[in-house]
This record gives structure tokens, sequence and C-alpha cells, in this order.
């Protein structure tokens, strides 16, 4: 048994006339999947691993989904597709990164166990024109229960996203916990797409494997988006490279803790669309962008918010502790419980649209700023986190 208590429940709206089914079940590449929409978008959830699979404006003849498909990227590249596992934008908890020959002993994987299990169903239904889907899922090894809402509201561009990590033991530990957001071809172009941030901190990461290949020097603070090289070179990071040319690099961005809301965007303006994330700063202090652009062309860049700098072993994490001043780990407390809360939203962007400066969130609203272009976008955004 899961834990007790815990209610499967499964509520299906009738299908308003001529519209859509704001919650229903589905597939995805073959797998099971639950899908909540609203009339402006749609999402693809895997019962499995809890990913974020599929993102898609509901009247997009072309159904452009901007996040990472590891299935199609397979297939693309020659390889027999195996459905199955992490995609999209999933969840490392507890863990963000590798494990110590220890860990991995003992059973426990990479980026924690919450994408590697069966999550367990309590609610999925539609109630005063919020369709909604809690789910929850047991981690094993590290004895915690992490819980996940999903809400959507008729008629907006906002997904909303509140989880909560609660500890099964009876003393304090460190946490690793990041939301492994990943943009994938085709949305993600090189040289169109791009890619923009909230005020941070930015440090490239030391080289570790000597058969990746990078392009990006190693442990070199600069300020985002530019970054220049020994030799004088000038590299943009709000776009991939064209042509694609490495595979392994890493920045980390120590994001503005006088903001309350950090964000990261990522935009194809030639589409016209607009994928981006809003998360308190207190609860994710860093972002983490990880570049996989090989010369195939079908490519992934992680937006990966979240406690730590870059995704390593717990023990390195809480041995350098630090880093430009701002802790790598989250507390959890004994027999407590943390949040981690975030709203993503996937919209059209007006004819000229360039980039994103600032966001704010007032009144109900994404007031969504471009200076390059002197251009706006507002997006109702009526919940709360």
């Amino acid at each position: 048994m899961f834990i007790a208590g815990f209610i499967v429940l499964l509520m299906f709206a009738a299908e308003p006339a001529g519209a859509y089914e704001p919650v229903r079940e589905g597939e995805f590449h073959g797998q099971p999947v639950l899908i909540l929409a609203n009339g402006k978008i749609e999402l693809s959830v895997l019962p499995n691993g809890g990913s974020l699979a599929r993102l898609v404006l509901q009247d997009d003849s072309e159904q452009m989904n901007p996040l990472w498909d590891a299935v199609r990227a397979g297939a693309e590249a020659g390889r027999t597709p195996r459905p199955g596992g992490a995609m999209g934008h999933f969840i490392c908890v507890d863990g963000f990164g590798p494990v110590s020959d220890e860990e991995r002993a003992a059973g426990l994987s990479g980026h924690g166990e919450a994408h590697t299990q069966s999550w367990v169903t309590q609610s999925f239904g539609v109630e005063d024109k919020v369709a909604s889907l809690t789910q929850a899922v047991q981690l094993p090894h590290v004895h915690e229960v992490y819980t996940r809402t999903i809400r959507m509201v008729e008629g907006e561009n906002v997904v909303y996203v509140q989880g909560k990590l609660q500890s099964l033991l009876g003393f304090d530990r460190p946490v690793c916990w990041a939301e492994h957001a990943t943009i994938g071809s085709p949305f993600l172009e090189a040289g169109v797409t791009v890619v923009d941030i909230s005020e941070n901190r930015a440090v490239t990461r030391p080289h570790e494997s000597k058969n990746a290949t990078y392009r990006l020097p190693p442990f070199q603070e600069f300020a985002w988006p530019l970054l220049t090289t020994a030799d004088g070179e000038e590299i943009d990071l709000r776009a991939a490279p064209n042509p694609p040319n490495s595979m392994e690099d890493h920045t980390a961005h120590r994001l503005d803790p006088q903001r309350q809301y950090a964000f990261v965007t990522a935009l194809h303006p030639e589409k016209r669309l607009l994928l981006g994330y809003l998360f308190p700063t207190e609860q994710y202090p860093w972002l983490q962008i990880w570049e996989h652009y090989p010369p195939t062309g079908i490519m992934a860049r992680g937006l990966e918010f979240g406690s730590q700098a870059f995704d390593l072993p717990r023990r390195t994490v809480v041995t350098q502790n630090k880093l430009f001043d701002q802790l790598l780990y989250r507390w959890l407390p004994a027999q407590a419980s943390i949040e981690g809360n975030f709203l993503m939203f996937w919209t059209r962007t007006p004819e000229g649209f360039q980039g994103v400066d600032d966001i704010q969130w007032k009144d109900g609203e994404l007031r969504i700023e471009d200076r390059r272009s002197g251009k706006s976008l507002r997006l109702k955004a009526a919940l709360e986190l």
C-alpha cells in the first residue's frame, strides 16, 4: 500500500458543446497520460515518473510542443524509440545530479527517486472552471513523500504547480530539489530560439568529461547573456550556436534575491511562441542551464531551477555549502514539509516580439515586457501559488 489514507478519485467533467474536455485520459508515445485542458492550452502528465511531457496550444494546427521529447529525439536520431523514463519537465527530488558509489550500491538513482516511481492519483477533476490534478509519490530510499497539485483555469495560458516534500524521519537534513524543465527541437532551433532570465549572477561549470565537446571556458564568471573567452571571443548565450557544436556545457545563475519571483523564458520569434516559468526566488534561488547541441541539430536545453547551482552529488553540494554567498541545498525539518511552487505559461506573442526583459505578476495578470521591440504581453493569471 502506498500510504494510509490515499484515495484514488477520477472525476470527469462533461465536455462543453463544441469545446474541449477539461480532464481526460490519453496516450503519449504509447504511454498512458492524464490530460488537463482549459480552452487555451493542453498539458499531458505521465503517471509513471510524473513528467510534464507535452504542452500545446489547443488551436495550434502544428501542435508544437516546446518540451524535450526524448522518444521523438531518439527516433529522429535513428535510434529505436524506447518510451519510459524522464522527459519534458520532470522533478529531481530528493537529489539533483549523480549519486555516490555508496548511494548507488544502496539502490539510489541519479536526479532523485521521484522520476523513477509510479505516482498515485489522489484527485483529477474540474471545479468552478478550474481543472486540477493532485498526485503523490513515495521516495522509499530517502523516506519522503512528494505531493503535487497542477491547476489550470478556463481561458488562461497558465499552468499553476504546487509541490510539497514531506519528511518521514525524525531529524533535520539537507535536501536537493530541482525542476528539470527542458526544451527541445523543433521548438529549440539553432540561432533562432532565445532564452531570457531575470537578473542573475552567472558562472560556467568546470569541465568534467574528456569525451564531451565544450565551447565555454570552465568556471568563469560572466554577466548574462554575454561571455568573453580568454582569446577575446564574445559569445551570446541567448540562442544555441548555428551550427550546433557542443554537448555538455552548463551555466549556473544565482537569481536576484531581491525579486519575489524569478523567471526564465524561451522564445521562438519566427513562430511567435513563448514558454515561460515564474517561481519564488526564496524556494528556487538557482537556475542551471544545460546545453546539448550536437551537430545533428536534434537539441535539448535545460532550464533547471532549484536549490543548487549545478547538478552534483549530495556530498559534494553539502561540502561546498555555498556559492555567491547562497546556500546550495534546502533544509527539510524532521517530520515536516517544505514547498516548491511555480507557474508555467505557453502563448503566442505579438508580431516583432524579440525577447523578455521583465515579468511582473500583478492584479491577476502576468505583464511580460520586451524592451527591445517596445512590445508587451498580458496574460490572465487569476490564481495564487
